[in-house]
């Protein structure tokens, strides 16, 4: 049954290289994708509840066991990441459907969406650091491509700084992974975290903990995200809504397992330091988000905000701040491909991003407002909402810890937050429209099917949190105790 694990991973890779062979064939490779997309959606429900009820599912791929084979890992953590990843993927391919250029679809969109998912669910699964280095790169070879879909100007400006800014980080990470190497002899998480905990994390180690802090920074977004505002605004709504959902939130996950696996030792030194940095980068990203007026720029102000409100939870680093940071990246992936699935929208309507050419928009469009309305309101942690429930526990758990400052920034960035959003709604929605009747009547229908899903979701996970956090904590606990993942991995347990 462990064979499951590999199941997220080989379905969207053999259905992306299936469809290639169907290049002029969209109407065909759209079926693929969304057929393949549900399959893997109900087999990693599937891994959820069995990991729920019997435990971590560990797959030794070829038979070798860890740490002398590639093995598969299948927590809480990643269970619920592979999860919500391949869901907002559905999610985005059908956005994709009517707001991609029907030029541009033949040049593999789809196949390329598909390779994406699978170094996403990679990198979630495996269970060792370079097999995470093989699906970062799965991951960011196909993101270099939808970036560039297209071909315009702007494209491949920020396709170059994007790809430049990825070609360094994945070059620390090969260095940081041999430092690592020469020191403990292994790459497997689970046994780096049993020979760390042996031979204790020196200064050497945390200099290194702190190279890999930068690659994932890198990244996530954490800090060093002055690459991210101009890479998530330059290419298709559909591309940047799953860009903006999903690739910062891998580097996140690696902090996450990284810091909560192997490099927990000395938190008083990394976990500071993390601290520090998002702090920084909920402030910049704050006063980034307010100071524009193009709805691209301050939707990408937004993912950094809320990077570094998520590791503020990592950070601090106890069982409950790990659960509202945890419920709160679930709950700001599929705020984040929502908001901007409906900003991508509005968009293809006007033609321009630029708030003060806009408005009038409730007139002809009221669903898309309303639902815009309560993603906003969901950003900004309003009750009863699902970013109300993270935010929540990370802010009441992080005074219990001492870090009141963190907090109070927390609490005005989230304000900024909202500032931010609701501008691009009363701008858009409100005041004398620009639009006649008759104007760009069938744009951004497209939106509306993921957009009234992904609302569902946002409130529901808000109603239903009690049901989530149930998911949530199995996950925080094995992060607040590695020993349950190291015992898995080397079958003491299970």
């Amino acid at each position: 049954m462990s064979n499951i694990l590999v199941l997220p991973i080989i379905i969207p890779l053999l259905t992306a290289m299936t469809m290639i062979f169907f290049r002029r064939r969209v109407r065909l490779q759209q079926i693929l994708a969304v057929v393949s997309l549900l399959l893997m959606t109900g087999i990693n429900i599937f891994i959820v509840h069995r990991v729920s009820q019997q435990g971590i599912i560990v797959l030794d791929v070829g038979g070798w066991q860890a740490p002398y084979g590639i093995s598969l890992v299948g927590d809480m953590l990643s269970a619920l990441l592979v999860l919500v990843a391949t869901f907002i993927c559905l999610m985005c391919t059908l956005f994709a459907f009517g707001s991609v250029d029907n030029d541009h679809k033949v040049y593999f969109v789809y196949p390329f969406i598909l390779l994406l998912t699978c170094g996403v669910n990679g990198s979630f699964l495996t269970g060792d650091l370079f097999n995470l280095f093989v699906f970062f790169e799965v991951m960011l070879i196909s993101s270099y491509v939808l970036l560039s879909l297209g071909g315009k100007k702007l494209q491949l400006r920020e396709s170059i700084k994007y790809v430049i800014i990825n070609v360094i980080s994945s070059t620390l990470f090969v260095i940081a992974i041999a430092y690592l190497y020469s020191i403990t002899g292994t790459l497997s998480m689970a046994h780096l975290s049993e020979r760390i905990a042996i031979i204790g994390q020196d200064g050497l180690l945390t200099t290194v903990s702190f190279l890999f802090l930068a690659v994932f920074g890198l990244k996530s977004g954490l800090l060093l995200f002055f690459w991210l505002p101009g890479s998530y605004s330059a290419p298709p709504p559909a591309i940047a809504a799953l860009f903006a959902a999903l690739l910062t939130k891998v580097g996140i996950y690696a902090i996450m397992r990284t810091f909560t696996l192997i490099f927990y030792h000395q938190p008083e030194i990394t976990h500071t330091v993390i601290i520090i940095m998002a702090a920084l980068t909920m402030i910049l990203g704050a006063l980034g988000a307010i100071s524009h007026w193009e709805i691209k720029k301050i939707l990408a102000y937004n993912v950094i905000v809320a990077v570094g409100f998520i590791l503020f939870g990592v950070g601090v680093g106890s069982f409950d701040s790990l659960t509202g940071a945890l419920f709160y990246l679930i709950h700001d992936m599929f705020a984040k491909a929502l908001i901007f699935i409906l900003g991508g929208a509005i968009i293809s309507i006007f033609g321009t991003d630029k708030l003060r050419s806009i408005s009038g928009l409730i007139l002809f469009r009221p669903s898309l407002g309303w639902l815009f309305f309560i993603a906003a309101l969901a950003l900004a942690g309003v009750p009863p909402l699902s970013g109300f429930v993270g935010k929540v526990i990370i802010l009441k758990e992080g005074i219990t810890e001492g870090h009141l400052i963190m907090s109070v920034i927390g609490i005005a960035t989230s304000l900024l937050v909202l500032y931010s959003v609701m501008k691009i709604f009363i701008h858009s929605f409100w005041g004398e429209t620009l639009l006649s009747e008759g104007d760009q009547k069938a744009t951004g229908t497209s939106s509306l099917l993921p957009g009234s899903i992904l609302t569902a979701l946002i409130i529901g996970m808000g109603l239903g949190a009690e049901w989530v956090l149930f998911y949530v904590q199995q996950a925080a606990e094995v992060m607040a105790n590695p020993s349950l993942y190291v015992d898995a991995v080397f079958r003491r347990i299970n």
